[in-house]
């Protein structure tokens, strides 16, 4: 071999043998995987995590309001509706979404048109949303809600002399990272309970708050 291609020779084994830098090309390959893999993770974390904030504020708002004794006041509703925001302040619920209160009692009429009806309604959040399950004074002068309130299969049905606080929750989901991953996304969830200890249904307004300064569903 001719001594002027030594050197070129001993040149390129020395790069064939050369690992510098493999770690750094292989973790540049793999980067983007670990990328996003690992916002898949956070998103889906975040989209759990609004399902279970979702229920938790149905069930909160719904509970509140049963507990409310001897009668309910737009004032002792704007009080369950401010305890919502507080807890839905991370999700950004007033913005996105959109809080149904409802009150269901039994009808009154007899015969065929006996069943269910909503007294009142009140709705919190400006969400462009509306209720899956009926509004104020659905139900009261015929059957239509005969079966009650709720989701097929799962409807609701306050007992003769009582009322039920039915409570339907709607979230646009806001993602961490992007829609992309899932795609735009609404939340619902329900909740309901028995009014406690409370016989007069009527929601009252004693304070004469002005309709916008309540949570009328306008």
């Amino acid at each position: 071999m001719k001594p002027v291609l030594l050197p070129l020779r001993r040149t390129l084994g020395e790069l064939r043998d050369d690992r510098r830098g493999l770690a750094l090309i292989e973790f540049a390959f793999s980067l983007p995987v670990l990328v996003v893999l690992s916002m898949a993770g956070l998103e889906t974390a975040n989209l759990a995590l609004a399902h279970m904030r979702v229920s938790q504020i149905a069930m909160l708002v719904a509970d509140n309001a049963a507990r409310v004794r001897s009668s309910i006041d737009e004032a002792d509703v704007n009080e369950i509706m401010t305890g919502a925001e507080l807890s839905s302040d991370s999700l950004k619920l007033k913005a996105n979404g959109r809080i149904f209160l409802s009150d269901l009692e039994p009808n009154g009429q007899a015969g065929s048109n006996a069943g269910q009806f909503i007294r009142w309604q009140r709705c919190w959040g400006s969400g462009a949303f509306t209720s899956s399950y009926g509004v104020a004074n659905d139900g009261a002068t015929n059957s239509s809600m005969a079966a009650g309130m709720g989701p097929t299969g799962a409807k609701i049905l306050a007992s003769s002399g009582s009322a039920v606080m039915f409570v339907e929750v709607a979230y646009s989901y806001q993602p961490l990272v992007s829609n992309s991953l899932f795609g735009a996304k609404v939340i619902r969830y329900s909740s309901a309970f028995t009014v406690r200890e409370r016989t007069d249904q009527t929601i009252k307004n004693a304070g004469n708050l002005a309709t916008s300064a309540t949570a009328a569903c306008t």
